[in-house]
């Protein structure tokens, strides 16, 4: 009974391609394609309505203010208003556009982070597209988002769009470095860049009650907190909305764009934070296994995606708590900080990994972290950078 609730998905696909059962081979792996696509874009779609309404109320909630409560029980059919009334917002072109340009750059954002979500394990047997280089793949596409933005900023023919375009390109590209060395050691420690074989490696627990996720040792912990903050970055997410600063550059990229075509890019926002966020539970936080070996009873896909509301809800607080932060003080972290300490994980993985990850290697990987962590921050002298200013008035 257990098996059956957690297959459940995987046995009504079966079920499904039963139906082309007398069709060629071909059909039927164009039908199995389309049927994993269309699930997951199902429950992605119906996840980005709910996150839409869910973030207002927490932020309300965090600002001691209402959030939304008047279409619908309980607000709860906000999205659907909202989805209505971009569909019939009139799309406004500026004159002097590239109208191919202008027109292509939402499909070209949203396309990657749809492709991104297609390789990572949502539970047990539940990986739509299973590929040798996943890994590999996921960062792949992602990389495509940086020409969109520019797509976006140029083809609007505006200084402002243009000015935001590419304070997103500086910062996405300066973030990225670190969101692909902090995965290096978990894809050398497992030797593998299959995420199914990366969640696999993490299986199995200690007196039953910890779990052998990457987490849970100095090197993966600290590359877990780098990874996630190199996603609020590619995500544009506070404190590092720098390209939609709205005292300075209105919108950034999106600047010119109104209607289905803003909201695509709303879209692949919020399916870029599903993907990161997905690629970190999969990665560090043991996938879609249970955290102790009691809970083995709860379906697989149920544990993923509890991990993933966690880690969007962080998102969300991060968002309410934290001011933005100024441009230059993004770069300095990205190249002065996070760069560092990625390369500083990879070698502290390499320890845990070559003294046969015991309390030793454990030892010693987190003795590398705290001393790397440290010395940068007296090299960086981040107490002054942030100490008290003084002001003085001439009289």
């Amino acid at each position: 009974m257990l098996i059956a609730l957690d297959q459940i998905f995987v046995s009504a696909k079966q079920w499904l391609l039963t139906l082309f059962s007398g069709a060629p081979d071909w059909i039927t792996q164009i039908a199995s394609g389309l049927i994993s696509i269309s699930g997951m874009l199902g429950v992605f779609l119906g996840l980005f309505a709910l996150m839409s309404v869910m973030e207002r109320k927490i932020l309300a909630r965090i600002q001691n203010r209402y959030g939304p409560n008047r279409v619908g029980p309980f607000g709860l059919l906000q999205p659907v208003a909202d989805g209505i009334k971009l569909l019939i917002k009139e799309d406004i072109v500026p004159l002097r556009a590239d109208k191919v340009v202008h027109f292509l750059a939402p499909i070209m954002v949203a396309a990657p982070t749809i492709l991104a979500l297609a390789v990572i394990p949502y539970g047990r047997n539940m990986t739509l597209f299973s590929i040798d280089g996943g890994i590999l793949f996921f960062f792949a596409v992602g990389s495509a988002t940086e020409l969109a933005v520019f797509m976006a900023g140029w083809g609007s023919n505006n200084k402002f769009s243009m000015l935001g375009a590419m304070r997103a390109i500086a910062q996405m590209v300066s973030y990225e470095l670190p969101l692909l060395v902090t995965v290096l050691p978990v894809v050398m420690v497992v030797g593998s860049l299959t995420p199914d074989a990366i969640v696999a490696a993490q299986s199995g627990y200690l007196l039953g009650l910890v779990p052998h996720w990457f987490a849970f040792t100095p090197w993966g912990a600290a590359a877990f907190l780098l990874f996630f903050v190199s996603g609020l970055v590619e995500s544009n997410r506070t404190p590092f909305d720098v390209p939609e600063g709205e005292s300075e550059i209105v919108a950034g990229h999106m600047t010119e764009y109104s209607g289905f075509k803003y909201a695509t890019f709303f879209l692949a926002e919020y399916f870029g934070m599903f993907a990161v966020s997905g690629l970190a539970v999969t990665l560090f936080l043991g996938g879609w296994h249970a955290p102790i070996a009691a809970l083995q009873l709860v379906p697989s896909y149920a544990w993923f995606f509890g991990k993933l509301c966690l880690l969007l809800f962080v998102f969300v607080w991060l968002r309410g708590t934290l001011p933005r932060m100024r441009v230059d003080h993004v770069m300095n972290f990205a190249w002065k900080f996070m760069l560092p300490m990625s390369f500083v994980c990879l070698f502290a993985a390499a320890i845990w990994h070559y003294q046969a990850r015991g309390l030793a290697a454990w030892l010693w990987s987190l003795g590398i972290v705290v001393a790397a962590y440290l010395g940068l921050s007296q090299v960086l002298q981040t107490g002054k950078r942030f100490a008290p200013r003084t002001y003085r008035f001439a009289e």
